[in-house]
């Protein structure tokens, strides 16, 4: 009851100055404030939210790594194993999350049901199949470990297994969260209205979505 705006202000800066935080680091820490704040104000335990005068912090708005078509081509071409191949057609297709795709099992995966929650290609549908008919194992996981025992594959195994083919092939930045990201640029650069973007991402909120849609220059043009 007694935080006042001043005292925030004061926080806020030399939480800054010490720990060389950047202006996004700072605004996030000011948007809890005032969530916060702002129940406790509809609560009633205090009269009005110290937080009101503090205005939203700008920073500069960073554009952020897509794959190129060349780059996806050039990961595709360079798979030593149907697994790999299948790995990146369905982060390049779906868009997915890496932690809803290492929880994916075999019976999850339909190639004939027209409802699908996440949709993939026919070049998806192709490797995934091919990859599923080459395995000898009976692990009821969709993507498994190379090597016996066939273990479930995890983040952080996949998160490697990308990080060393983009080593290896001099693409830069290649994690699983990027071909989300590709996906959704490239959707809205073909045109896809963003409330179905939404819908394909899974997103709660549009304003999540929005971060994704790197509309290019060329288009606004249009």
């Amino acid at each position: 009851c007694t935080i006042e705006t001043e005292d925030l202000r004061t926080y806020l800066s030399k939480y800054q100055a010490e720990k060389e935080s950047s202006k996004v680091t700072i605004d996030n820490i000011r948007r809890i404030f005032s969530s916060f704040f702002a129940w406790l104000e509809d609560e009633d335990y205090i009269i009005k939210s110290p937080v009101r005068r503090i205005h939203r912090i700008k920073s500069a708005s960073v554009i952020k790594e897509t794959y190129t078509d060349e780059q996806l081509e050039t990961m595709r071409d360079n798979c030593d194993n149907p697994r790999d191949l299948a790995l990146i057609d369905i982060l390049a297709s779906t868009g997915m999350r890496v932690g809803e795709l290492v929880l994916l099992n075999r019976d999850d995966i339909s190639f004939d049901d027209k409802e699908r929650m996440v949709y993939f290609d026919a070049r998806t549908k192709l490797h995934l199949q091919n990859y599923l008919d080459s395995r000898t194992d009976d692990e009821q996981a969709l993507f498994v470990s190379l090597k016996a025992p066939y273990r479930r594959m995890k983040i952080g195994g996949i998160e490697l297994r990308l990080r060393e083919m983009g080593k290896r092939l001099n693409i830069d930045k290649v994690h699983p969260h990027k071909f989300r990201r590709t996906l959704a640029t490239v959707a809205i650069d073909k045109g896809m209205p963003i409330e179905q973007l939404q819908k394909l991402l899974g997103h709660q909120r549009i304003d999540t979505t929005l971060q994704y849609a790197m509309v290019k220059q060329s288009n606004v043009k249009i």
